[in-house]
């Protein structure tokens, strides 16, 4: 056995594990042994039940006595009880509510190892332990391997189908005990700067921590061996980053002309004097795109700040050139918004504008096909449709891609290989911290439009449950009496437009002939015709329209001055970065803007994210707080890929060691100590870490 065994062939395992090991995303020895446990529980103070005392933290060793449901009338709401006893002949009761499923669970004979807190019942007469953590012990335990689950600091592992943390904990105790000590691939010279431990007795402690380790360095994800290969992690995620990028510098690329006839169309497209940092970020653009090779450029801005503005301006420069431009989103709503701000932007310059997404008819797609084809349109605009094998473009010249977090790496490759080698710019108005945005999106440059345009004042954003809705409905009343303009907005639910399509057609009918018959009062949403949609939008910003129930159909690209309310219903169903960019719809004009999001049913999660938004309008803190609720496999755009995320390394909570270990990298493969070292690198990167971070272009 070796780290490349399949798991299948590790006893203990066998293919119907294994396959639950490869829901999780391991598969080899190696991915086994790179699956950190998530906590650690002091077990060591192993006592009998008769030393027990109230108020402390013990593991015992016992044997089940006796079992029984007891409590409320619904069995599953019950409270499970068993007595336990010891070689001391003393009882102890574990109790857990809700605890019916244990009735299948445990029964008297078995032998246990118990873990918890010891409690006095004074009602009863006896020490207890409430909801006390439990593990079986077999016969097999008798030979040695009970202690791995008691007497010791003990790992935790996050469970995979039926396979429990003790399972992990015996199976990767084996292999231990099975293979060869592995190879330190990590440079000598940072081990030895470091004062690292070598990688096999970094991996050997963190699965089962030495009996003087410390629990808190241990939890804290901090102890040396965890350190050592958090860095490890990033240090190799960085070199292939580094390598990505210094590979794409080197392709050949397109060398657009910056002449009179480009700044002159730039200046008859512009709608107003563009802010300090849109003129800073476009020439950042226009410098790459001038270069003779590859633009791969991150924009990142703060929702309202002005993004689709300079994205159009990079487009001016590539269809003036005489090439091409394709603008990529991740939904069918985003990409139809983008259709109407571009059409709009470039009717007056002359280009052609398409859109293309995957619900129109086949006969539309093919003519849409044949014009992208044969070059009669400058911009296509789509979603996913527009990186299908048969899309065709006859010069695509540059690549826009918006909303970045939501596609795939490999996505943005696919749109990439569709022109020669397009300049490719990234938006998003998800701002993350610049360390991690140069690890995330590392063969990208960043540009940052850190300035709202003058005058805005910041959003009042409050909650109110949908019990209080009659407050809200008054509210915004007022505003609208006052002139202003409203938007009600309903979620889409998991991509479907039909049930946010029903219940905005209800409130649309609920609100304009029983609560606002005085108002005109417009519907909004995605199975809209194109054409419609215009009609509606457009009446919106003349003002025809007081009050917009619509779907997210209006998350960007909307921008009408005189709208100063928004109310988000079902709130609790929207993700933090979609809150923010609906919220984004208001507070483009002199007057306070005001957002309100009504709940119903709120769990933590939905919970933390309303206190987010209400707290503050900041892209980079509510990005901060996104990146805590959501994973990093979301965050590197790998799980749409149905690829693993990082093993140990946690990009949030690490990202002082992700600094060093970037610095490190960047060193490494700029000044490798010797020609031999590199190669070894880009080796060793190619063979372990294309499939989890998608470096499809390293080496």
């Amino acid at each position: 056995m070796d780290l490349t065994t399949p798991l299948t062939y590790v006893k203990g395992i066998g293919p119907a594990r294994a396959a639950m090991l490869e829901a999780k995303g391991l598969l080899t020895v190696e991915d086994l042994l790179g699956y950190a446990p998530f906590r650690y529980e002091d077990r060591s103070n192993t006592k009998t039940i008769a030393q027990l005392a109230p108020g402390e933290m013990a593991t015992v060793i016992a044997e089940v006595r006796s079992v029984k449901m007891s409590g409320f009338k619904r069995r599953s709401l019950g409270m499970f009880e068993a007595r336990f006893t010891d070689s001391s002949r003393a009882i102890l009761a574990g109790k857990w509510f809700h605890g019916a499923y244990l009735a299948n669970v445990l029964s008297e004979g078995m032998k246990l190892a118990l873990y918890g807190k010891v409690e006095f019942d004074s009602y009863a007469g006896e020490l207890t332990m409430l909801h006390p953590e439990f593990e079986l012990l077999t016969g097999d335990d008798e030979d040695g391997e009970a202690a791995l689950h008691v007497g010791r600091i003990v790992p935790i592992y996050e469970g995979a189908g039926k396979l429990t943390t003790r399972i992990f904990r015996t199976l990767i105790h084996r292999i231990l005990g099975s293979i060869e000590p592995v190879e330190d691939l990590l440079p000598p010279f940072l081990r030895a700067r470091l004062k690292f431990p070598d990688r096999w007795s970094a991996i050997q402690n963190i699965h089962f921590p030495p009996p003087e380790s410390d629990l808190r360095l241990l939890n804290a994800f901090r102890s040396q061996a965890q350190y050592r290969l958090i860095y490890e992690e990033f240090f190799w995620l960085e070199c292939g980053v580094a390598l990505k990028r210094a590979k794409a510098r080197a392709i050949p690329g397109i060398a657009f002309e910056l002449n009179a006839r480009v700044r002159e169309q730039i200046k008859a497209m512009l709608p107003f004097k563009p802010t300090g940092a849109q003129k800073k970020v476009i020439k950042e653009i226009a410098d790459d795109m001038a270069a003779p090779h590859p633009m791969n450029r991150l924009l990142q801005g703060d929702v309202g700040s002005g993004k689709t503005i300079v994205a159009a301006e990079a487009a001016v420069i590539a269809i003036e050139n005489g090439y091409q431009v394709a603008v990529l989103a991740p939904t069918e709503i985003l990409a139809t918004q983008h259709s109407f701000t571009f059409k709009r932007i470039f009717e007056k310059l002359g280009y052609t504008t398409l859109l293309l997404t995957g619900s129109f008819g086949a006969r539309e797609k093919a003519h849409m096909k044949k014009q992208l084809a044969e070059g009669e349109v400058q911009v296509a605009i789509g979603t996913h449709a527009l990186i299908q094998k048969d899309v065709e473009f006859k010069n695509l010249g540059l690549a826009i891609i918006d909303e970045q977090h939501r596609f795939g790496v490999l996505q943005r490759l696919g749109l990439a290989k569709k022109g020669v080698t397009p300049d490719v710019l990234v938006m998003t108005a998800t701002p993350i911290p610049r360390t991690l945005a140069m690890t995330i999106y590392g063969d990208l440059d960043v540009s940052i439009i850190d300035e709202l345009p003058p005058g805005r004042k910041p959003i009042v954003t409050k909650h109110s449950t949908a019990d209080a809705i009659e407050q809200v409905l008054s509210f915004m009343k007022r505003q609208v009496e006052e002139g202003r303009q409203a938007y009600v907005v309903y979620p889409v639910i998991e991509e479907s437009e039909t049930q946010a399509m029903k219940a905005a057609q209800q409130e649309y009918e609920h609100l304009s002939k029983e609560v606002f018959p005085q108002f005109s009062i417009g519907l909004m949403h995605g199975r809209l015709g194109a054409a419609e949609k215009e009609e509606v939008m457009q009446r919106f910003k003349d003002g025809q329209i007081q009050i917009l129930v619509s779907t997210t159909v209006i998350e960007v690209g909307v921008d009408v001055p005189n709208a100063s309310v928004m109310i988000v219903e079902q709130a609790e169903r929207f993700g933090l970065a979609q809150l923010h960019q609906l919220r984004g719809r208001v507070g483009r004009g002199a007057e306070q803007s005001y957002c309100i999001l009504v709940t119903e049913k709120m769990n933590d999660t939905a919970r933390e994210r309303i206190r987010t938004l209400v707290e503050s309008t900041d892209g980079f803190y509510i990005s901060e707080m996104d990146l805590k609720l959501r994973n990093a496999g979301e965050v590197f755009g790998t799980k749409q890929s149905g690829l693993p995320t990082m093993c140990l390394a946690d990009l949030r909570r690490d990202a002082e060691i992700l600094e060093i270990a970037r610095l490190d990298a960047m060193s490494f493969i700029e000044h490798p100590p010797s020609d031999e070292a590199l190669r070894a690198a880009v080796a060793y990167i190619r063979d372990h870490w294309q499939r989890r971070y998608a470096l499809v272009t390293v080496g």
